[in-house]
């Protein structure tokens, strides 16, 4: 079969249990698509092709000892955020050199424990700090979708800018990406993909490099609903390595996919119609609306006044939690090193040339909202505002199963066409509030603009609730019936 890259990651492994073909076949095909697409793309920024053939032949020898696991034989990328044994990991920071752990990840041990395959590490922005993953050291990735009659690069989102676009170019069945702030819906909305981030510690947060610790989750970006169920199951549950890790069993979310919305109450939030939101995705928003009351859900107006102040609370919260996280990168130990007159001027040689500017942007903000004097006034008022942005959702939950809005405000920008941080960080404005309140949310692609180009709608369910989430987001998926695909050029 020649078109192995394009299966899906249920019909993969349906083909694998079946024998139609070996994961060595499947492996290959991959390792074939990254080698005549990686230097257009630049999805991956370590390809591990060794590697990944010695685990689809051990695979394969469990398929063929009846044996197989639930992911076995799957070939799935890694963004770079994840420690993997023996294999480079760096955020896409120069501040981390050439590490390469002597430790695996829980959520990746969990998915190799599961049969998985790891083609390679992928792009994403430094630290995980971004929209359009501009900041890695390696250079951005390319959407593999472009406007219409445009040769202009499109960002594929960020942070999890590579998993979205390897996913989307078939560069991999799923890959793993995380969450603080939008990073995998967002990237999965511009690149018609599915994304999701589960409830705050469903997810082991052990060996994912940190940005900001109460916010961060991982969570995979997918091709279809079905796809990102079977991935989320592998990589959720409890790990007593983390001491935010919820100890909760991990529900057969695949079977929710199919179940429907006939008896549901969905929520439409005001306050998600925001100025000067394009006329498509409005209309996107409505149409996901009647096509959910068509599958028998009912339609429920509700309210969350505060998410006004969700962005600034968050980019008060994320880079505080990152100045925290990110000073133990000293030059001392490894990676980037600056040798200076004294101790002092290593360590700012060290730090000035190993972060990026958004880091640095960052970082700074992060200091001084923590820093005396300042630390009630903006820091623990942030937190305050934290607490009644999740009271907003609790009051929500009261009159509906989950809402449903837009993932973003806009499709894939080109790059360099939003130069101002602050108009780069009203990209996460439907999505922080999840990530605030520790919810659970998927995007799932529902249309195409004027232009070309996807466009997600947003469920946010209630905390442990993903199975509504893919209740919804199945339903969605069936009725938009997206199905197209980015005309190659790389």
């Amino acid at each position: 079969m020649t078109d192995l890259p394009k299966l899906t990651l249920a019909a993969a492994l349906d083909g694998l249990s079946s024998k139609a073909f070996s994961s060595r076949e499947l492996t290959e095909a991959f390792i074939k698509e990254i080698e005549a697409s990686n230097d257009t793309l630049n999805a991956y920024v370590v390809k591990t092709p060794e590697k990944a053939l010695e685990m689809a032949d051990a695979a394969d020898a469990r398929i063929a000892s009846g044996e197989a696991r639930a992911l076995e034989g799957a070939p799935l990328g890694v963004k770079d955020l994840y420690c993997t044994k023996g294999v480079r990991t760096t955020a896409c920071s120069n501040i981390l050199g050439e590490f390469t752990p002597t430790y695996e990840s829980t959520v990746t041990q969990q998915l190799w424990d599961r049969g998985a395959v790891m083609l390679g590490k992928l792009n994403m922005d430094e630290f995980a700090m971004g929209s359009s993953n501009e900041t890695s050291r390696f250079g951005p990735p390319a959407n593999p979708w472009r406007r219409n009659g445009s040769n202009q690069t499109l960002t594929p989102g960020g942070s999890s800018g590579g998993s979205a676009t390897a996913v989307a170019a078939d560069l991999c069945l799923g890959a793993t990406a995380s969450d603080t702030g939008g990073s995998i819906r967002q990237p999965a909305s511009f690149t018609g993909m599915v994304g999701i981030k589960p409830t705050y510690g469903r997810a082991s947060r052990y060996g994912m490099v940190a940005f900001a610790s109460s916010l961060d989750q991982a969570g995979p970006i997918a091709k279809t609903v079905e796809d990102s169920a079977i991935l989320l199951e592998a990589m959720c549950g409890h790990d007593a390595r983390d001491s935010t890790s919820l100890p909760e069993p991990v529900p057969a979310w695949r079977e929710s996919v199919k179940q429907g919305v006939k008896g549901m109450k969905i929520g439409i939030p005001k306050e998600y119609r925001v100025d000067n939101m394009p006329e498509e995705i409005e209309a996107l928003w409505s149409q996901g609306v009647e096509w959910l009351k068509q599958q028998g859900a009912e339609i429920v107006d509700v309210s969350l006044p505060h998410t006004k102040y969700a962005l600034p609370a968050y980019y008060i919260v994320a880079p505080a939690e990152a100045s925290s996280n990110l000073a133990r990168y000293d030059g001392m130990r490894y990676g980037t090193r600056v040798q200076g007159g004294n101790l002092v001027d290593t360590y700012e040689g060290s730090r000035s040339a190993g972060f990026g500017n958004e880091v640095q942007r960052r970082l700074m903000i992060g200091t001084y909202v923590l820093s005396s004097g300042y630390y009630d006034a903006y820091y623990l008022r942030a937190q305050k505002v934290r607490k009644k942005i999740l009271n907003d959702f609790m009051d929500a939950y009261e009159q509906c199963d989950a809402l449903l809005t837009p993932t973003c405000p806009s499709a894939a920008f080109a790059y360099g066409e939003k130069a101002d941080p602050v108009q780069m960080y009203l990209n996460d404005i439907f999505t922080v509030t999840a990530n605030l309140a520790g919810l659970p949310g998927i995007s799932v692609p529902a249309a195409l603009d004027s232009q070309g180009l996807p466009l997600g709608l947003q469920v946010i369910g209630k905390a442990l609730d993903e199975a509504t989430c893919f209740r919804v987001a199945g339903a969605l998926e069936e009725a938009a019936g997206f199905v197209a695909k980015p005309e190659k050029w790389w």
